[in-house]
């Protein structure tokens, strides 16, 4: 039969359209997607990007003690020896009024705050004052630790319990209740960071009033407990030997003592969030060692030996299970606690009621040296 022309043209569209097919699928067929970049490869890509704005960063974090986190900035500069970072440590609560100042008087020092006041992350992100910005592995870590839209992140999971001398443990450490500490064996052996202090700390304290009640305060006070500012001290005291116990606290207690998870009492567990300011004075550098710390090397290496990862695919430290299978905890209610000001503070006043006010000099600066603006370049 004889094809019109327009029948012919028909043929001839067809047959090149199904050539083109074939073509296609043998393409598709051996040419592979390319690879994404690795971690590392990311990091050099920012490390560059950060040589080229001046190399430095200075970044405040939350701690109890000058120097607290100074192997952190001797890894980051050991693999990025081009870097000046101003790692500063003071206690968050000091560090979230100098951020404050700082953005009131248009003098940002600060370009990043690693700190567990988590209510201040939420106030500047609807300020506008934060960088959206989701570091290396940002889809890797829990839901509970970040910002859906990538405002802030998690850098570690904090967790705050009883520590206690192993001698005075129960033969199943799982078994110790809070009202042990009320015994005769602890009088004169308690040693106490100021729950109106430290807002986790008194985090730790809401938790056991909510399940002893306000009674439980007053017999602790009768066992004459030593009374300090800081974390560290309680652990410290705890590892000497000095003392047998402490509350709501955290930290190294070898060879003495142990931080005990108990399956009948709560413990404060939450994740100390990190962001990059939006006005920051070096962005690409804050960018770096943002991603650096949340990178699997640096959870693995620097963060995992001591606390929970915030990444899913980094195992907890030797002896401890995964955060999400302890049940009674929440990472999520620290940052509900704080959220809430008002409520905060009428706990705090009345927690003073029993402890007293709190004495003492900054732990976190002692000499009182830090001022407004420190570690700007």
């Amino acid at each position: 039969m004889k094809l019109s022309k327009k029948q012919r043209l028909g043929t001839a569209v067809a047959a090149a359209l199904a050539l083109s097919a074939v073509a296609t699928t043998a393409i598709a067929q051996t040419t592979s997607p390319a690879a994404p970049a690795s971690e590392q490869d990311q990091l050099q890509a920012l490390y560059k990007a950060a040589e080229a704005e001046g190399g430095k960063v200075t970044v405040y974090i939350g701690g109890d003690a000058p120097g607290q986190w100074d192997s952190l900035a001797d890894a980051f500069t050991k693999q990025f020896p081009d870097m000046k970072i101003h790692l500063v440590t003071d206690l968050s609560k000091y560090h979230d009024a100098r951020i404050d100042n700082q953005l009131a008087t248009g003098k940002l020092t600060a370009d990043a705050a690693i700190l567990q006041t988590s209510q201040d992350f939420d106030r500047w992100k609807a300020h506008g004052d934060l960088l959206k910005y989701k570091p290396v592995g940002w889809d890797k870590v829990f839901t509970n630790a970040k910002d859906k839209d990538g405002y802030y992140t998690g850098v570690f999971y904090g967790a705050f319990s009883y520590l206690v001398n192993t001698e005075q443990l129960p033969s199943k450490q799982s078994d110790f209740k809070g009202t042990d500490l009320l015994e005769p064996a602890y009088k004169n052996k308690l040693i106490l960071t100021y729950p109106n202090d430290d807002d986790a700390v008194l985090f730790g304290y809401k938790q056991i009033v909510d399940k002893y009640g306000w009674n439980y305060l007053a017999k602790l006070v009768q066992q004459n407990p030593k009374l300090i500012r800081g974390v560290p001290g309680a652990a410290a005291g705890v590892a000497s030997g000095d003392y047998l116990a402490s509350i709501a606290v955290g930290g190294d207690t070898r060879p003495s003592g142990t931080q005990v998870f108990s399956d009948t009492e709560r413990f404060n567990s939450w994740a100390q969030r990190g962001a990059i300011f939006d006005k920051a004075p070096h962005k690409a550098g804050a960018k770096l060692f943002m991603s650096w710390l949340n990178s699997e090397a640096t959870q693995e290496n620097a963060i995992a030996t001591w606390t929970w990862s915030v990444r899913k695919d980094v195992a907890p430290p030797t002896g401890l299970k995964p955060l999400a299978s302890y049940k009674n905890t929440d990472p999520k209610a620290f940052a509900k606690f704080m959220s809430d000001r008002a409520s905060v503070e009428r706990f705090r006043s009345q927690v003073e009621l029993y402890f007293g006010q709190v004495k003492g000099v900054d732990p976190g600066d002692p000499d009182n040296t830090l001022g407004r603006t420190p570690g700007g370049f």
